[in-house]
């Protein structure tokens, strides 16, 4: 949805995903954008291996990033 948005348009999508999510409501986001991705709770993403092929899930918690940062 937000791939063809300019930056302040991303900014406002993000905010509306925020504003939704306080009130219980859960997403699932498949973006690059990061603006998008800093209002998540959890990231989620997936690599493939170049060697073999084989995919692999990776996950943040993005109350857990903070604390490192």
């Amino acid at each position: 949805i937000e791939s063809n948005l300019d930056d302040a348009n991303v900014d406002r999508f993000a905010a509306l995903i925020k504003e939704y999510s306080q009130t219980g409501s859960q997403f699932i986001v498949i973006t690059h954008r990061r603006g998008t991705m800093e209002v998540g709770d959890v990231i989620y993403g997936v690599a493939a291996e170049e060697a073999s092929g084989v995919s692999r899930i990776l996950s943040v918690r993005m109350q857990d990033l903070e604390k490192v940062v």
